[in-house]
């Protein structure tokens, strides 16, 4: 079968929503742009030859709404290629990759653009999802919403609700979920706070050495401010700064504003093409893709995800953990990230070595892409060969792609 390889990757500074440097740029405008930077760095390329444009994005809706993608591709200056917006929540630009990779694999293809992008500051104007403040719950998950409820309220121990034989909640909110594994795994408010601040100072450290320099592609904004930079890596974090926050989602829980991720805006983008195209332009590839693995488990402990989809991509793959040189796991939550981190063997030295969403962010529909380009990128950096991206989804789901570098 053919192989795929990811030959450009172009990853937005991450804004913060609402108050942060994107909060004032639409969506598929700045997709387009992270688009026409992943192509430009394919100058042999001809744009005309990229068979689909595939899209990401969690939260579809307003602006982000109509099938984006085939907006992005027109906006990108790609009139004649086809589009479709994909929605696996965080996974979201994970999934397009995959679907670019199984494309080339199955012959159908040889290139490809994935991409994904997230405006929280801007998806929720005008949402066309439903009619503002209508009750869109399925009344089926009443009782499991009730529960959730009744934990969020505090002094309730997690126990999976099928034992029961009742329904999980599929609306359960994602702070609820990283109580519910840290109530499940022991992971204590201590640890989450030790991680955290190591995912800032790594942060901090990187963007010191240039790391994040290299790994960020400056945006234009609408008032022709060029944006280059994170707003989120927060120098001097230190573990007893955070141990002052107060829970946010229990009165009497471990999850803070400092160690989980924030809301973010962001978009990125990905040229996916065959072998064949890779030995008829002399292309030098960031990397092949090798695999993937898809899992799910009870909505309610969503944050355990990266465990069993990591496992399926490794054996995919034909490699061990103890083979792959680094780990990107996005970190939803640090509640989420120590448990599943020691569940799938891997240690913390090769685990988000540059920081990660705590500190940088996480734009659910762009963080599939943006864990692939800093994933390459550190590779890269360090001489690693093997890699392995995973993350865990809204509503139950774990996602990974095991990657090698060939240059």
């Amino acid at each position: 079968m053919p192989e795929a390889f990811v030959v450009a990757a172009a990853r937005s500074p991450i804004g913060r929503a609402f108050k942060g440097s994107l909060r004032d740029v639409r969506a598929d405008d700045l997709a387009a742009q992270l688009v026409r930077a992943a192509l430009a760095q394919v100058p042999t390329l001809d744009p005309g030859r990229v068979e689909d444009l595939l899209l990401g994005c969690g939260m579809p809706g307003g602006e982000q709404g109509m099938n984006m993608a085939r907006v992005v591709a027109v906006l990108s200056g790609l009139d004649e290629t086809p589009g479709t917006t994909v929605n696996r929540y965080c996974a979201s630009s994970l999934q397009t990759t995959r679907m670019a990779f199984h494309a080339i694999r199955a012959g159908e293809g040889d290139v490809f653009v994935s991409a994904g992008v997230e405006s929280v500051s801007r998806s929720v104007r005008g949402s066309s999802d439903h009619i503002p403040g209508e009750d869109v719950t399925n009344p089926r998950f009443a009782d499991a919403v009730a529960r959730t409820a009744r934990a969020a309220a505090g002094g309730t121990t997690w126990h999976d609700p099928r034992e029961d034989g009742a329904l999980p909640d599929v609306y359960v909110a994602m702070g609820q979920t990283a109580e519910n594994v840290a109530q499940l795994t022991g992971t204590g408010r201590w640890e989450q706070d030790e991680y955290a601040a190591l995912s800032q100072n790594r942060a901090e450290a990187a963007v010191a050495s240039g790391f994040w320099a290299d790994d960020i592609t400056p945006v234009t904004l609408p008032d022709g401010t060029v944006v280059a930079a994170d707003d989120g890596p927060r120098a001097g974090v230190t573990v007893e700064a955070l141990a002052a926050l107060q829970p946010v989602f229990r009165p009497d829980g471990t999850v803070t504003a400092g160690n989980c991720c924030p809301l973010n805006d962001g978009a990125a983008a990905l040229v996916v093409v065959s072998e064949r195209i890779v030995e008829a332009l002399g292309l030098t590839p960031l990397g092949r893709i090798v695999s993937t693995g898809v899992s799910a488990l009870s909505p309610e402990i969503m944050g355990l995800g990266p465990v069993e989809a990591s496992r399926r991509a490794l054996e995919l793959a034909g490699l061990t953990i103890d083979q792959v040189d680094l780990v990107e796991l996005n970190e939803a939550f640090a509640a989420q990230v120590l448990p599943s981190a020691k569940a799938i063997g891997v240690d913390v030295e090769r685990l988000n070595v540059h920081g990660g969403a705590i500190a940088v962010g996480h734009p659910f529909g762009m963080t599939g892409a943006r864990i692939t380009t800093t994933l390459l990128h550190g590779l890269a950096a360090t001489g690693g060969r093997y890699g392995l991206e995973t993350m865990c989804v809204g509503g139950g789901q774990g996602m990974a792609m095991v990657v090698e570098r060939v240059a």
